[in-house]
């Protein structure tokens, strides 16, 4: 039993997509058109890239690179600033959860080491913050944008410019934040350098350039998946236990909940007409409430006007706690870290969130 009820508690987000798909079912009986709920193409894409991420961890990639740019910054400013930029610039390509699950917990070592350990709700908190910010530029920053840019059928062009303004801003926000740390000397990490498997590094590179392809649609992303799979069990089967099954999992939850939504009429009147003009705060103060990736799914059943949606869903990430899962994700590395002050962190993550929001939300208003 109580294991039962600590998976409920760390996968909420998939327990609850499951009983709303579960109920769904009573109302639209399982048939034929099930099958076309799924957005395979956003599945396959997101099993290559987590397992992609997973071979650059085993690799000790990322560790490596905290490492190298933190031995050449000599202020505490400067450590916070680059420890924050590692995060928005790596999510645009491991995405959002998997920056903060590699560096929020080197952070936190890093900062302690370097008799930094005050500063690590307000690291961590920007950290947070650019990781969701940061991942937003690209499709495979994080799951709402892989679904929205497949669903679309946007190039990656349109994609990049509409979000562009956005990021911008926040690095400039996440730049000007960092000002509230002193400018105090330091001493640089004295650890040895992480050792690094290079024939994990070359494997793992292959697969992200085909990826890549999929995701920029030179190569059907069933095909990547394939490959991906055929090679990780060949060359290291361990890597498949790293991949987030329950995102996936998740996500199909969403696609039976939506679809079956969708075809009953009353329900689907209401929503589109709801939705249709609203579509940019709908997503963002949606997200509030059941976090960002399983807005966008809902939201897209009912609405075509991707600009907005994908505007709202990312800065929607933004706000409370459960607003994005990442966000959680680096709540419960910091909560479990030595000497913790989860109500202060709580006070400082919601305080930066607001100001972050209001900003862009500001932004998109003068741009609209």
């Amino acid at each position: 039993m109580e294991r039962v009820k600590a998976f409920i508690k760390k996968e909420a987000v998939l327990c609850i997509a499951a009983v709303l798909a579960a109920v769904s079912m009573f109302f639209v009986p399982p048939d034929g058109e099930y099958p076309g709920y799924i957005d395979f193409r956003t599945l396959c894409l997101l099993f290559s890239l987590m397992t992609v991420v997973a071979g650059f961890r085993d690799a000790g990639t990322f560790s490596a690179l905290s490492h190298t740019l933190l031995r050449r910054v000599r202020s505490a400013r400067g450590v916070v600033l680059c420890l924050t930029l590692i995060c928005f610039f790596s999510s645009m390509l491991i995405t959002n959860d998997v920056a903060l699950l590699t560096f929020v917990p080197l952070s936190i070592l890093l900062l302690v080491e370097a008799g930094l350990g005050r500063l690590t709700v307000l690291t961590v908190t920007l950290q947070t913050i650019a990781a969701n910010l940061g991942s937003m530029l690209t499709p495979i920053g994080n799951p709402q944008n892989l679904y929205i840019y497949s669903r679309s059928g946007m190039d990656i062009g349109a994609f990049v410019g509409i979000l562009l303004p956005y990021a911008a801003l926040s690095l400039l926000l996440l730049a000007l934040s960092c000002l509230f740390v002193k400018r105090e000397a330091v001493t640089p990490p004295t650890g040895d350098m992480p050792q690094r498997k290079a024939s994990t590094e070359l494997v793992s590179a292959a697969l992200f350039v085909l990826s890549l392809l999929s995701v920029l649609r030179f190569l059907e992303a069933w095909i990547t998946a394939l490959v991906t799979l055929l090679v990780v069990l060949i060359y290291n089967r361990k890597l498949l236990k790293r991949v987030d099954y329950c995102l996936l999992l998740t996500f199909v939850c969403f696609f039976v909940f939506i679809g079956n939504m969708g075809r009953i009429e009353p329900i689907r009147e209401f929503l589109s007409a709801f939705i249709t003009g609203r579509e940019m705060l709908t997503g963002a103060l949606l997200s509030q409430i059941i976090s960002n990736v399983p807005a966008a799914v809902l939201l897209s059943a009912f609405s075509e006007n991707w600009r907005e949606l994908l505007v709202g869903v990312n800065i929607g990430g933004l706000g409370t706690l459960i607003a994005s899962l990442a966000s959680l994700i680096s709540y419960k590395l910091y909560s479990a870290s030595e000497n913790a002050q989860p109500k202060r962190f709580m006070l400082v993550f919601t305080g930066f969130n607001a100001a972050f929001f209001i900003l862009l939300i500001g932004l998109w208003a003068i741009q609209n």
